[in-house]
């Protein structure tokens, strides 16, 4: 890992703490279109909303359609204009949803249905802030749809920013980018203490998940169960899986080398377990700046709401009256040979990164189902990527070529998946 200081000639034109991106100066409640709003995030978020009815309003929610009774829940305590579901089959459910919260005589929100649902709700209206809080790569097309249409993107979808790198980053103006993750979220205000030419490296944290200390070997046999065991952060099933194996870090990884313009052999991840300190910053002068508070989404989420303000009491802070230890180790890269590969993926660019991502979705699926092994999820990526190559690298990224690069890596992870789980049981 090289000492040298980052670069100053090319500033990152998306997250920057010493840069506000201010669509429009608050005079009110700043208005927030909150998508996946029935997720881990979305639901944190609203409940941060719901603390700050004077800060923020809510305007409109799009869910993938699977939970409509807290759609509708949502939707009438925010009083919110418009809900999107991305599934048309339930809206007759959510109209039923929605007639038993409003009263009589109560106008029910305009109700948006199909796959681009999201997307449009993301770039029409007035609101000051976008939360991208959907889950998977079908978050890139709300994200460029709110950058279009010149909104403050608070992004807890990484994996928009990790497919569609060059495709965000051409239209993402200074400042107009507040991440989410609890880790960039960290580095975002660690950031604040210097400038990025001072800058030696980054240094991501990760609990090591269910799984730390344990060697490939023992992870054999690991069951879902097992995996979704996550011992300090409570997420979706996916990205509980992605945090057992370690790809969860080797997204942030690539999003980091995006959002900061830092070079990737200048990007460290470092084992937490207590899941206290969230990112680091290491300065040229040898000092490192970290960010602290325990386990708890709220704060990154107050932070891509509210910036530049911090909002008052969003999530717990430390009792620094009583004792505690906060440990760091090495990562393990032969038990969780992720990050590796992320970066590998990251510096060949292209539709690489989309082809690990969209692998790497297919066999956690397969994996969740009982047709994948645990250490078969990265073993059947590693396949796909190394069969993928290095097309559609270079600066002339379309939405089309990491659609297809999907489409194709989607398909090749089952056909794998497929042919070894019959070969696995052929010799059973």
């Amino acid at each position: 890992m090289t000492d040298s200081p980052a670069s100053p000639a090319s500033p990152s034109p998306l997250a920057d703490p010493h840069l506000v991106f201010d669509p429009a100066p608050d005079t009110a409640p700043r208005d927030i279109v909150v998508l996946g709003s029935t997720g881990s995030i979305g639901t944190q978020a609203i409940d941060l909303v719901l603390r700050n009815p004077t800060r923020f309003r809510v305007t409109a929610l799009s869910a993938a359609g699977g939970r409509v009774a807290l759609l509708a829940e949502q939707a009438h305590r925010l009083r919110v204009r418009t809900v999107a579901v991305a599934r048309e089959d339930v809206v007759p459910a959510l109209r039923e949803a929605l007639a038993e919260q409003y009263g009589p005589g109560e106008a029910l929100p305009e109700i948006l249905a199909g796959p681009d649902a999201a997307t449009e709700v993301a770039g029409r209206g007035d609101c000051h802030t976008v939360l991208n809080g959907i889950t998977g790569s079908i978050g890139l097309a709300p994200t460029l749809a709110a950058l279009r249409a010149g909104r403050t993107l608070a992004l807890a979808n990484k994996e928009s920013l990790i497919v569609g790198g060059p495709l965000v980053k051409a239209i993402a103006k200074p400042g107009q980018i507040i991440p989410v993750d609890s880790e960039h979220a960290a580095l975002f205000q660690a950031l604040a203490a210097g400038t990025r030419a001072d800058v030696r490296k980054l240094v991501v944290t990760a609990s090591g998940g269910p799984f730390r200390g344990r060697t490939k070997a023992d992870l054999a046999d690991v069951t879902v169960e097992d995996a979704l065991a996550h011992p300090t952060w409570a997420m979706g099933p996916v990205i509980t899986i992605n945090s057992a194996t370690l790809v969860n870090k080797g997204l942030e990884v690539i999003e980091a080398h995006l959002l900061y313009d830092i070079p990737f052999d200048r990007i460290e991840v470092v084992v937490h377990p207590q899941s206290y300190v969230h990112s680091m910053v290491e300065y040229v002068d040898g000092s490192s700046i970290l960010q602290a508070t325990p386990p708890d989404m709220r704060g990154p989420i107050a932070i891509g709401l509210g910036w530049p303000e911090r909002i008052p009491d969003a999530a717990p802070a430390f009792d620094w009256s009583k004792a505690s230890s906060w440990e760091f180790f090495p990562l393990d890269n032969d038990a969780f040979p992720s990050v590796g590969l992320a970066r590998h993926v990251g510096e060949l660019a292209g539709t690489a990164p989309a082809v690990f991502n969209a692998a790497n979705e297919e066999c956690v699926d397969a994996f969740l189902k009982g047709a994948l092994p645990f250490n078969g999820i990265m073993e059947t990526v590693t396949r796909v990527v190394e069969e993928h190559g290095t097309p559609g690298s270079g600066t002339s990224l379309t939405v089309a070529d990491v659609l297809e690069a999907e489409t194709w890596a989607r398909a090749r992870a089952r056909e794998l998946t497929l042919t070894d789980k019959a070969a696995a049981e052929a010799r059973a």
